[in-house]
C-alpha cells in the first residue's frame, strides 16, 4: 500500500512555471525551446532584468516581500516580485525593466504575456493560500507607471486554459511553428536558437531575412600546445600554468573553447567550471589527431528524439547524403577554377575541372549511399589529382603536394591537411555539442573507432574553404620552414611545436574572416557558421528545411 501511495504522488503531473506562461503567451515556440528542450540563453536583456531585481531587494521598504508558491491544485509554481497589502486587500507586483503598452489613447496597458504573468501569480495566491485576490500590479520602470490588472472569471479562464495548453505542449515531440509577427522574434533572447528567419525563407525564397543569429563569437580558443601544461580554476577565471613561464589567468566570460594537445593537463574542477561556463574542452594528440570532446549536453533529449527519427529513415539520409558531397564537390570545383584565372593554368587542371562538372551532374540521381561514395571517391581523386597545379611553382620541392595520403602523413603538405582536418573536426564538434544533436548518429559516414559520424558527415562542409585553401595560400606565400616547422622520423612527417603553433594562428585567422551565406544573403564569420550549418541541418527534419549544404564557393 505504501509503495502504490508513493506511485501515485510521483505519478501527478508537474506544476508549471508562472515564468513558462509568460513564454507561452509571447510566443509558443519560445515555450517550447525553454520548458522542453531546455533551451535557455543570457543576454543583455536578461541580465538587466537581474540587476533590476538585485536593486529593488536592497531597496529600505518594509513592505517588499518576495515569496515562493506553489499549487499542485491549479498545476503551477512561481516566485512573486513582490506581495503588498493595500487597503487590507493582497496584491501581488510584477516589475518589467520595459515601458508599457499604449491603447489608442495613450493610456498605459499590460502587454499581452505580462498580463497572463500577473493573472496567474494572482490566481496561484488564491489557490496556495486560500484567500481572495482582486487583482495584480505591474510596474513598468523605463516609463514609470503601475498598470492594475483585475483578476475576474474571465482571467481565471484564461490562466487555466494558458496550463492546459502548456502541458499539451510538453507532452508533444514537434516544435511549435514561427509566429506570424516577426517584431516579436527581434526583441527574442532565443532568436539564435530558434532561427525564425531562416524559418521563413525555407518556406517562402522571396523572404528578406534580417540577420538575428549573431556575426561572430569573439571568445577566445585557447590552444594548450605545450606539453605538461595543466589548465584549472581560480575563482571565476581559468589560470594555465606553462613549465617555467609565469602563470596565466583568462576571464571565464571570454572563452569559447579549450583545446587540450599532446600530454597538456586539466583539472577536475575546471572541466566542471567549464561545464558550467557553456566552455568547450577539446583534446588532440601530440600528433595531431583529434580524440575527443567533453560532452556537456543535458535536457536536449527531444532534439535527438527528433534526430533519430529522421535519420533512421534512409530515404531522407540519402537525399541529406546528396547534398553533403554536392556541396563538398562544388566547393572543390570552384577552387580549382580559382587556379584556372592565372596564367600557370594547364590542361590537367581544366580536363579536372570538366570531369567534376560531368560527376556532378549524376550526383543527384544515385539511389544509394553505396553508390553516392563512388561518386564521391571519383570527385577527390580528381580534386587530389589536380590540387598540385595550385601551387606555385616557386615553392620549395618538399612542400610540394603529390597525392592524399593519411596516417601517417608522408610529406609536409599532408602532414598540414591533416592536422587542420584535426582542427576542423574539433570546431564541428563543438558546434554538435553547442547545438544539442547527437554526433554518433549521422547521415553519410558509417560509425568508426574515434570520429563520431555526423561530425565527419559536416566536416565535409568545411574542408575546403577552411583547410585546404588555408594550406594552399600559405605555402605559396612562403609561410613555411621546411625544416624548423616540421619534424622527420623515417618515412614519417608531422608538424613540429613551433609549425602547429604556426598552423593554429594562421587556421583561427581564418575563422575570423567572414562569409555572407548564398541563402540567407547575410555575412558571419566561419567561427559562427559552424553552429548555423548545425542548426540549419535541425531544420532539415523539423519542417523549415532546404537551406543546409548550401555553403559552396563562389
Amino acid at each position: 500500500m505504501q509503495i502504490l501511495e508513493h506511485f501515485e504522488i510521483s505519478a501527478k503531473p508537474e506544476t508549471i512555471r508562472v515564468s513558462a506562461l509568460h513564454a507561452l503567451a509571447y510566443c509558443p515556440r519560445l515555450f517550447y525551446l525553454e520548458e522542453v528542450e531546455e533551451l535557455y540563453t543570457q543576454d543583455a536583456a536578461v541580465f538587466a532584468g537581474r540587476r533590476l531585481h538585485a536593486e529593488l531587494e536592497k531597496q529600505e521598504d518594509e513592505e517588499w516581500e518576495e515569496l515562493f508558491l506553489e499549487s499542485e491544485e491549479l498545476g503551477l509554481r512561481g516566485r512573486l516580485d513582490a506581495l503588498r497589502t493595500r487597503d487590507g486587500q493582497t496584491i501581488p507586483y510584477e516589475h518589467k525593466r520595459g515601458r508599457a503598452h499604449r491603447d489608442e489613447n495613450n493610456q498605459p496597458q499590460a502587454w499581452e504575456s505580462d498580463r497572463l504573468q500577473i493573472l496567474a501569480y494572482a490566481y496561484l495566491l488564491e489557490s496556495a493560500h486560500g484567500i481572495t485576490v482582486k487583482e495584480g500590479r505591474i510596474r513598468y520602470h523605463a516609463d514609470n507607471v503601475v498598470v492594475h490588472v483585475p483578476l475576474d472569471e474571465a482571467g481565471r479562464l484564461k490562466v487555466k486554459q494558458a496550463i492546459q495548453q502548456a502541458r499539451i505542449l510538453r507532452q508533444s515531440t514537434y516544435r511549435p511553428p514561427v509566429i506570424d509577427n516577426e517584431r516579436l522574434c527581434t526583441r527574442c533572447s532565443l532568436a539564435p536558437v530558434c532561427l525564425p528567419e531562416e524559418a521563413r525563407l525555407a518556406h517562402n525564397r522571396e523572404w528578406q531575412p534580417i540577420r538575428l543569429f549573431p556575426e561572430d563569437d569573439e571568445r577566445q580558443v585557447i590552444h594548450i600546445l605545450e606539453p605538461g601544461t595543466s589548465v584549472g580554476r581560480t575563482g571565476e577565471q581559468i589560470k594555465i600554468t606553462r613549465r617555467n613561464q609565469p602563470v596565466e589567468t583568462v576571464p571565464a566570460r571570454q572563452i569559447g573553447q579549450i583545446v587540450l594537445h599532446s600530454f597538456s593537463q586539466i583539472s577536475t574542477q575546471a572541466l566542471h567550471f567549464c561545464a558550467a561556463q557553456d566552455i568547450g574542452v577539446h583534446f588532440i594528440s601530440g600528433g595531431g589527431r583529434y580524440l575527443g570532446s567533453f560532452d556537456t549536453r543535458s535536457g536536449s533529449i527531444q532534439r535527438r528524439i527528433r534526430q533519430y527519427a529522421a535519420l533512421s529513415n534512409p530515404d531522407a539520409c540519402l537525399e541529406l547524403a546528396r547534398k553533403l558531397v554536392i556541396c563538398r564537390g562544388q566547393g572543390q570545383r570552384k577552387f580549382l577554377m580559382r587556379g584556372t584565372r592565372s596564367k600557370a593554368k594547364t590542361e590537367k587542371l581544366e580536363k579536372a575541372i570538366a570531369q567534376m562538372k560531368a560527376v556532378l551532374k549524376q550526383v543527384p540521381q544515385a539511389k544509394s549511399l553505396e553508390s553516392l561514395l563512388g561518386y564521391e571517391g571519383n570527385l577527390a581523386a580528381l580534386y587530389f589529382g589536380a590540387l598540385p597545379d595550385l601551387i606555385s611553382p616557386e615553392v620549395p620541392q618538399e612542400l610540394h603536394f603529390a597525392g592524399r595520403n593519411r596516417r601517417p602523413p608522408l610529406d609536409r603538405f599532408n602532414a598540414m591537411l591533416g592536422f587542420g582536418y584535426a582542427l576542423l573536426l574539433k570546431d564541428v564538434m563543438n558546434a554538435i555539442l553547442t547545438v544539442g544533436l547527437e554526433p554518433a548518429l549521422g547521415f553519410y559516414h558509417q560509425p568508426r573507432s574515434q570520429a563520431a559520424p555526423l561530425a565527419l558527415d559536416l566536416l565535409e562542409i568545411f574542408r575546403v574553404p577552411l583547410v585546404d585553401m588555408t594550406v594552399t595560400a600559405s605555402v605559396n606565400r612562403g609561410q613555411w620552414d621546411t625544416k624548423a616547422d616540421f619534424e622527420i622520423r623515417g618515412k614519417q612527417v608531422w608538424l613540429s611545436e613551433l609549425g602547429r603553433r604556426k598552423f593554429v594562428e594562421l587556421y583561427e585567422s581564418r575563422k575570423q574572416e567572414s562569409w555572407k551565406h548564398p541563402v540567407t544573403g547575410y555575412s558571419l564569420t566561419y567561427r559562427r557558421l559552424f553552429e548555423l550549418e548545425v542548426r540549419l541541418l535541425e531544420k532539415e527534419w523539423s519542417g523549415e528545411g532546404g537551406l543546409f549544404g548550401q555553403l559552396i564557393l563562389r
